[in-house]
């Protein structure tokens, strides 16, 4: 098999800050080649240097067997970049998406038969059935990814990147990712694919690359003996410890009921509840309603039919801030968009919401909020250098420790978490599950809404399984299998043994 991509002894600083340590990479023509790593093991400068946007210190790259002379060059030519952060405008449909920049013209209008048409055959060459008039805000997390996808594909890229494709999907999304990464394998297209998740590392991919520090730790294929175990210790050094994070305790009185609770086209007919100390997670696929039940149960999609109870009295949440009177706090899905202000620095983020807490006469007591943030910083364990710094110079685990500060620092009773570990490493994860069980133990409450099964089985008491806008099945903590829960949430009857 020929090298698709080829990286020798590559070096990359940043002052005094060895990010590259004389990293090798090699990519073989037609696999899927996973590149992991710890957030800061130099992944994405790795990237950054392959597809041209960061200026390499030392080494040789190779492409498709052309040794590299400028950079800056190849991501124009062979490499697709597929970012994180998706860069499509929900305004334009997908052919307009595509042509951004480079719109193809009839005379001085625009040629919009001649894009759609070029659009819909590389739609078709990836294996993807929609229309490229789709407006692109009508389409799901999975189908802009695609999107993004086939802009790499219009410039006839040999080699595509994709960093962290799957962060926010459901199985249903992720499995249409696969699909088209599988349709693209076999027309001899390469794929990096950066990932947090091992388990999907192993279902995808041929090969592996992991990075620790800067240095390159371990390689090798892919095969049926390869391990999340195995993978995971060489990303951190040492054996994660993944067990034994749940704990036993004390499970108090009710704390919050939801009572025929029901929003058109959204979720129907929905009652549960949640006790003092307990930790509930709440799963399904694609489409089953739990975001928008708990927007609505933040104040955040109103109006609803029904009821909400806290602490037995019915609070009607119209806005947010009746939720934060409710000692209810709320972690929205995707961080980066809805739970973080990229502009602002670690501290002004993690205060926010209780500015006026240490404000007087309309000025921030400045010695209370570095006390208070100097608190989080180490109750959470957040590896921050200096809290004035910009909150995107973290890593995604150390942001979701200050997104769950802001929180805290509300002193809520109740706490809902979307998606609590998206984007972070497994080292983060974990220390972000201890986290939670421990708080649980002082009393808080939790609602876990996840699409992560064993993310639900290392730290919940129970969980709801919601299948259309619809609560199926109550499960208790030693019935939340993968079999059980995924009968449950593809519309099948679960009978207990």
């Amino acid at each position: 098999m020929s090298h698709a991509v080829e990286m020798k002894d590559i070096y990359k600083s940043f002052g005094t800050n060895n990010v590259l340590k004389g990293v090798d990479f090699t990519l073989e023509k037609g696999s899927i080649h996973a590149l992991l790593g710890e957030n800061g093991a130099g992944k994405s400068t790795l990237m950054n240097i392959l597809g041209g946007l960061l200026e390499v210190d030392k080494g040789t790259i190779s492409v498709t067997g052309t040794l590299v002379s400028d950079q800056k060059s190849v991501i124009d030519e062979k490499i697709g970049f597929v970012h994180q952060e998706l860069s499509l405008v929900n305004d334009l449909n997908i052919f307009e998406n595509l042509f951004l920049g480079n719109e193809k013209k009839k005379g001085i209008f625009l040629d919009k038969k001649a894009m759609s048409a070029e659009a819909q055959a590389t739609l078709d060459r990836m294996g993807v059935d929609i229309d490229p008039y789709t407006m692109v805000s009508e389409l799901s997390p999975s189908y802009k990814q695609i999107v993004e996808i086939a802009r790499a594909m219009m410039k006839n890229a040999e080699v595509i990147i994709m960093d962290e494709p799957t962060t926010s999907l459901t199985d249903v999304e992720i499995e249409k990712i696969f699909e088209v990464m599988g349709t693209l394998k076999k027309q001899g297209i390469s794929l990096i694919f950066i990932s947090h998740k091992l388990n999907e590392v192993i279902e995808i991919c041929d090969s592996y690359t992991i990075l620790r520090d800067g240095n390159l730790v371990a390689k090798g294929a892919v095969t049926i003996e390869t391990t999340e175990k195995e993978l995971s210790t060489h990303m951190v050094g040492a054996e994660v410890q993944t067990s034994g994070i749940y704990q036993e305790r004390q499970i108090g009185d009710l704390v919050l009921e939801l009572k025929g609770m029901s929003r058109p086209r959204e979720y129907q007919d929905v009652n549960m509840n949640v006790r003092k100390g307990e930790i509930v997670g709440v799963t399904g696929l694609m489409g089953d309603g739990r975001t928008e039940l708990f927007a609505s149960v933040a104040g955040a999609n109103h109006p609803y039919e029904g009821s909400i109870l806290v602490n037995g009295k019915e609070v009607t949440m119209k806005r947010t801030s009746a939720a934060k009177f409710s000692k209810l706090g709320y972690v929205p899905k995707n961080r980066k968009e809805n739970a973080i202000i990229k502009d602002l620095s670690v501290e002004e983020n993690l205060v926010l919401p209780i500015m006026k807490n240490i404000s007087r006469v309309g000025l921030i007591e400045t010695k209370q909020k570095k006390e208070l943030v100097a608190s989080y910083v180490e109750k959470l364990n957040i590896k921050v250098s200096d809290t004035t710094n910009m909150i995107t110079s973290l890593s995604g685990g150390n942001q979701q420790k200050v997104v769950l500060s802001k929180v805290l620092s509300t002193n809520p009773e109740i706490i809902i978490l979307d998606n609590p570990t998206q984007g972070v490493d497994i080292g983060a994860k974990m220390e972000i599950y201890r986290l939670i069980v421990e708080l649980a133990k002082q009393g808080l409450s939790f609602i876990i809404l996840s699409s992560e099964i064993p993310e639900l089985q290392r730290v919940c008491d129970r969980a709801y399984v919601m299948f259309h806008g619809q609560i199926k099945q109550e499960f208790a903590r030693d019935e939340l299998t993968e079999e059980n829960i995924m009968l449950v949430a593809t519309g099948g009857t679960f009978e207990s043994a």
